[in-house]
């Protein structure tokens, strides 16, 4: 009897922890996705260049699929238990940004099954597109309203726009689109370029930015390599001073991040930290990229350092949010004060 009672009780109680549970789960957690795509991107890439196992490439692309399907079926459990938490995601200046991913996310799924079924990675393809856009809009737009404190202006305003333009580009390419990549690659090339002044300028003359909030710097990496793994995708991969130049710029904002991170690392072992890794693969990717088209120059020298820097970047994410998970940290409530805005 006793044990019928317990378990009616524990059945009852499961909406109310189901719900506590994916409400805790911030849409920054699609970065992972971001990043494991990447370097299944980047190892398709170095098996063109070095002849490296293939399966290698698909099976992180597989852990990227079955990443994404977790967090949307998660994600989508969250909008209808506790929709009042995606609509305070929404709204906050910060984390309203990362909302954005989970379109991204799906395009870059859709990249990944590209090789695999062209039919079912369009449909995925239109469906983060639409996202993407749908989101990248609606933000701007609330954005445009104007009134936002300056102290949480972050690299976060680069994913509605930036991140979803030049990744429909590349896989918009990849699906045998290039010519509507280009429009794509235009949006986010000129989006880049107009909030990259507001950052610098916030960056230069704002206060010092919070440790919880210091993570989301990685991002900054993120534009030119990732804008330059889409113009090669949208331009047939021929080398040209204007890649290089996309690289160069990517590999001076690596060294910069690489001068900042013990400042960074204040904010400790936390799953924002993610937000280094879809540059960091990018930035692995281009070059590779770039030598399979011939281009036997310095690149061919930097691409493999860059390489084996994204790899070990990406283990270390993955061995620390596996211990953050095994810890029961990844789902617990964000333990950041009013004035430590949390971000994931």
């Amino acid at each position: 009897m006793q044990a019928a009672a317990d378990t009616q009780d524990v059945v009852e109680k499961l909406p109310s922890r189901l719900a506590e549970f994916v409400g805790n789960m911030p849409a920054s957690y699609f970065s992972i996705v971001l990043g494991l795509a990447g370097l299944g991107n980047a190892w398709r890439a170095a098996t063109e260049v070095w002849q490296l196992p293939a399966i290698t490439a698909e099976l992180i692309y597989g852990a990227a699929g079955v990443v994404w399907a977790t967090l949307i079926v998660l994600y989508i459990i969250k909008a209808l238990l506790v929709p009042a938490k995606v609509a305070a995601e929404a709204a906050h200046p910060v984390q309203c940004c990362f909302i954005g991913l989970a379109g991204v996310a799906t395009m870059l799924i859709a990249g990944g099954l590209v090789p695999h079924s062209h039919a079912g990675a369009t449909i995925i393809f239109v469906t983060g597109f639409v996202f993407t856009l749908s989101f990248g809009i609606w933000r701007t737009g609330q954005l445009w309203h104007g009134e936002r404190d300056p102290s949480t202006t972050t690299a976060v305003l680069y994913l509605p726009t930036v991140a979803g333009s030049f990744v429909s580009a590349t896989v918009a390419s990849a699906l045998g689109h290039p010519d509507w990549g280009q429009l794509a690659f235009g949006a986010g090339m000129l989006s880049w370029l107009a909030i990259e002044s507001v950052l610098l300028h916030r960056l230069l003359m704002g206060p010092e930015t919070l440790a919880a909030l210091r993570p989301t710097l990685g991002i900054q990496l993120a534009p030119a390599p990732v804008g330059a793994v889409a113009y090669i995708a949208i331009s047939g991969g021929t080398p040209d001073i204007f890649v290089h130049g996309l690289i160069g710029y990517g590999i001076l904002q690596f060294l910069v991040l690489a001068r900042l991170s013990p400042w960074i690392a204040k904010a400790g072992a936390v799953p924002g930290l993610w937000a280094f890794s879809f540059g960091a693969t990018a930035i692995a990717t281009a070059p590779l990229r770039l030598i399979v088209h011939g281009d036997n120059g310095v690149l061919s020298v930097i691409g493999p350092v860059l390489f084996v820097v994204a790899n070990l970047l990406i283990a270390s994410l993955t061995l620390m949010t596996v211990s953050l998970l095994v810890r029961g940290k990844m789902f617990a409530p964000p333990p950041a004060p009013p004035s430590q805005p949390h971000v994931g």
